[in-house]
């Protein structure tokens, strides 16, 4: 079996993965996750494709950002630091 190789970056703080289970299943799979706590579980509507799970799952953590941002609990980074990352 081979190993999976995470990158190591110092922005990486999550990582997402999206599930396809049956419907029988969907509920054992619920109960299970959220007995886990460091994991933060989504439901996405039935039929939403991999990319738009992925996109509603990055924007949903977006919004959380910018909420944390106004409400004083984090700091903004400024546009030029954004640019010099890439």
């Amino acid at each position: 079996m081979t190993e999976l190789k995470i990158p190591k970056t110092p922005y990486l703080a999550l990582m997402k993965i999206v599930l396809d289970i049956p419907d029988d299943q969907f509920s054992f799979v619920m109960k299970l996750v959220r007995n886990l706590t460091f994991l933060k579980a989504t439901p996405l509507p039935a039929g939403a494709s991999n990319e738009k799970a992925l996109f509603l799952a990055e924007f949903g953590e977006s919004i959380d950002e910018l909420n944390d941002v106004l409400a004083g609990k984090t700091q903004a980074a400024d546009a030029y630091s954004l640019l010099d990352e890439l």
